[in-house]
């Protein structure tokens, strides 16, 4: 819009008064200009407009040399070369980046306001500016052992975490489909890391996760945590961290050693898991202070669970907590059967069982 101001203004001036033409050294700013706004047709305009305003004898304006006029017709020229060249590099870039945000999406696709009997709504964030994928992971999958969600954090964020969070999604959705049980799905999760990482020298490859099912038939959620934040379950406007009994992280090898524990929570009508990664959990204000998430929630426990992470995200900004890496929350609302056929005590741990699909 520039260009079509100045030149509007430089001609409506020289008209105006002969003064006035000691502005006409503008004019030859016009083209240049609108090499950064527009394409190469009204590139061309512009640089035309600018010759015959310099011709008009009104304009005071006509007494350029021949010298003068040949660079302005050259400068025009080569704006026009210029702007096309631009566009056209533009155009790539666009189609470059609608195929890299298509691959984004299908990485980490949107999910379904429902999956079987849980309801879902989830936040993303990635650290790195333009990308949509970092290195937090989630998933919701619907398989003969009922529900099964996962959140995880890979090390590191940004484009060079991709890849991990590519191979761990996959490994999840097949594990959600054959394993029997949390603890086999962390263990799947955990070889997957482990053979990626082999071939990789001083390879560091590791990543927290968070694994929940909800049983079919089953009034109660099995929760399994690998070096993962616990989830916060919210009844009415209650708020408390569930109980975890804490596994290593996975891919550093101790997972055979050390075997995460599953831990059984009775859940009532209403009641609402709250999944967030370390990034919302470890947002700081200028004090350095922790983001109080529990005791927020219980604030914002009024809003729908289609609105609840957004609301999260907007108070986080609102009372100005810095957030420093991928931020990734995701709510839970699970319809509770009415005659459950419950099973094990809150914060339990439940030893592996087999269970017929």
């Amino acid at each position: 819009m520039l260009p079509v101001l100045l030149l509007a203004a430089v001609g409506s001036a020289t008209l105006v008064t002969s003064q006035a033409r000691d502005l006409g050294f503008l004019l030859g700013a016009i083209p240049p200009l609108a090499v950064l706004s527009y394409g190469p047709l009204t590139t061309g305009l512009l640089g035309l407009g600018v010759v015959v305003v310099l011709n008009v004898p009104a304009t005071h304006l006509n007494r350029p040399g021949d010298t003068d006029l040949l660079t302005i017709v050259f400068v025009a020229a080569l704006s026009v070369f210029v702007s096309y060249v631009r566009s056209h590099r533009d155009a790539q870039l666009d189609t470059e980046r609608a195929i890299g945000e298509a691959v984004q999406r299908a990485v980490l696709p949107p999910l379904p306001e429902r999956v079987g009997r849980v309801g879902c709504a989830a936040f993303y964030r990635a650290a790195q500016d333009g990308t949509l994928v970092g290195g937090d992971f989630f998933d919701v999958r619907q398989g003969p052992y009922g529900v099964r969600a996962v959140m995880g954090d890979v090390q590191g964020h940004g484009l060079a975490a991709v890849a991990t969070v590519v191979s761990l999604l996959g490994a999840f959705r097949e594990a959600a489909l054959d394993q029997p049980d949390l603890e086999s799905v962390a263990a799947r999760l955990d070889r997957r890391l482990t053979v990626d990482s082999a071939d990789v020298r001083h390879a560091e490859l590791f990543a927290t996760a968070l694994l929940l099912e909800f049983a079919t038939g089953s009034a109660a959620v099995r929760v399994v945590a690998c070096g993962h934040p616990a989830p916060v379950l919210l009844h009415a406007e209650q708020t408390r961290e569930v109980a975890v009994a804490p596994g290593p992280p996975l891919g550093i090898g101790l997972l055979d050693a050390d075997r995460p524990k599953e831990i059984t929570v009775p859940l009532g009508p209403g009641d609402r898991l709250f999944l967030a990664s370390d990034g919302v959990w470890e947002a700081r204000d200028a004090s350095g202070t922790f983001y109080p998430l529990p005791e927020r929630l219980a604030a914002l426990a009024g809003s729908p669970s289609a609105e609840l992470p957004g609301a999260v995200w907007a108070d986080l900004l609102r009372q100005r907590y810095e957030v420093r890496d991928d931020a990734t929350i995701l709510v839970l609302d699970p319809e509770v059967p009415t005659a459950p056929e419950a099973s094990g005590a809150a914060g339990v741990p439940r030893a592996p069982e087999s269970r017929d699909g």
